[in-house]
């Protein structure tokens, strides 16, 4: 029979605070809450509490937000806590060792892949934007090395041709808390089994950051929808349209293949798409589906042509390339 653990949760975003969530409606003790100290957001760049600590004060448990973890200090107060395991879910905050070995159970981490595939900061989008089939949660022993640890639970998801970033985050997130859940009392019971991760098909999500979401039409169509599938909600993908930003939010690739054009050139649209030639020769077509100009709501491109149609003549050229044309 399982047993209820006492645990520290540690954690900082929306998805960690999914976890955070599903333990405090399981039969598990949650004694301390760590996240990352609080920032500024917003117009007013007001300091805004983290997801998790805004959970963890509707539920009055402790919260601490130590800059660092590896201060004689911040760990005696951590031990000081005498928790069974220490669960961590996208943190922020790099774990020395005199922490992973505090808790008796030691920490266990919720990873948003399945490892060793797509390790460190961004598994999600780049899972996308490699073409996966499938992605999903594992539950892994924390050691000292960048998601090298054990394996403990692997639950997986499949995906689609339309599965964008912010719907894989929403799903894995749940996963991850129903994994998370199901692991502990595991745990609490003696019996769960650490599988060592195998050597071959590891990968490694690279930090995302705002300057790869500008589109580079000489790419192929597979690619380019890819990651703008990937990239929305953030950092979404966009391409120049004249002097303004074009943000591209859902896209396929074109069955059709014409005359090769120039990478980026606007061909006759569909009823409901962009058609816009790609590919190193310029004979691939993405077609994309939904859109947003500037100062403009996002819309299916149905609705886009309705309003601004006149944006988008066939034959205008999208892009860097275009802007490199008049230069």
């Amino acid at each position: 029979m399982s047993r209820p653990l006492r645990v520290i949760f540690a954690g900082t975003p929306d998805f960690a605070a999914e976890s955070l969530a599903a333990l405090l409606a399981s039969s598990h003790r949650v004694v301390a809450v760590y996240t990352q100290p609080d920032r500024p957001a917003g117009r007013g760049r007001k300091l805004t509490p983290s997801p998790v600590k805004a959970l963890a004060r509707e539920h009055d448990l402790p919260v601490y937000q130590p800059a660092s973890l590896k201060t004689p200090e911040a760990q005696a107060e951590l031990a000081a806590l005498q928790a069974d395991l220490m669960v961590v879910v996208a943190y922020g905050l790099i774990l020395p060792r005199a922490v992973l070995d505090t808790p008796r159970l030691g920490c266990i981490n919720v990873h948003a892949s399945l490892l060793p595939r797509w390790r460190g900061a961004a598994p999600i989008q780049r899972a996308i934007e490699a073409g996966d089939a499938e992605s999903g949660v594992t539950i892994m022993q924390m050691d000292e090395g960048l998601d090298t640890g054990d394996m403990l639970l692997v639950r997986r998801t499949p995906m689609t041709a339309t599965t964008t970033g912010g719907e894989l985050h929403d799903t894995l997130a749940r996963l991850g808390g129903e994994a998370l859940v199901e692991a502990l009392d595991a745990l609490g019971g003696g019996g769960l089994e650490a599988t060592p991760q195998p050597a071959d098909g590891v990968t490694y999500a690279a930090k995302l950051s705002k300057a790869e979401a500008e589109l580079d039409f000489r790419q192929g169509a597979e690619s380019l929808a890819a990651r703008i599938r990937a990239f929305n909600p953030w950092p979404v993908a966009w391409c120049a349209a004249g002097d303004d930003r074009l943000r591209l939010l859902m896209a396929e690739a074109g069955s059709e293949r014409g005359e090769p054009v120039a990478p980026g050139t606007l061909l006759a649209p569909d009823d409901d798409a962009l058609r816009i030639a790609c590919g190193p020769a310029g004979d691939e077509v993405l077609r994309v589906t939904r859109a947003q100009l500037p100062g403009g709501k996002a819309l299916d491109v149905r609705e886009l042509l309705k309003a601004r149609a006149d944006r988008f003549t066939p034959g205008t050229r999208l892009g860097a390339s275009a802007r490199e044309a008049s230069a």
